[in-house]
């Protein structure tokens, strides 16, 4: 036998077995809440109507904000290849600032506050 053969047999083997084991080793004893088709401890009979606090949107609106930000600022390391690095990182910087006081005043007025 070749070594690619070895490798292939070798691989389907272990293959079956540890498909084998993971089938019989879990144990099956699913209980009231895992049979239920919400897991969360969700009510499913309710009203589906339930209102969502505004500071939740306001937290995931800030999260794409600064996430869009990492993104945006991600190649900057290499505007130092520009014609022009200066006013890339002027511009980068004025960004930031933008962002960082934006933050900062909507973390005055108090609107990162969950509990009031």
């Amino acid at each position: 036998m070749n070594l690619i053969t070895t490798v292939i047999i070798i691989s389907l083997a272990l293959t079956t077995i540890l498909a084998t084991v993971s089938f019989w080793l879990p144990q099956m004893t699913p209980d009231h809440e895992k049979l239920s088709p919400y897991e969360c401890g969700f009510d499913p009979l309710g009203s589906a109507r339930l209102p969502f606090s505004l500071r939740f949107f306001l937290v995931a609106i800030l999260f794409l904000l600064f996430d869009l930000e990492i993104a945006l600022l991600l190649p900057l390391p290499w505007g130092d290849q520009l014609a022009s690095p200066l006013m890339t990182f002027s511009w980068a910087f004025t960004v930031l600032l933008l962002l960082t006081l934006g933050l900062m005043y909507e973390w005055m007025q108090g609107g990162l506050e969950w509990a009031e």
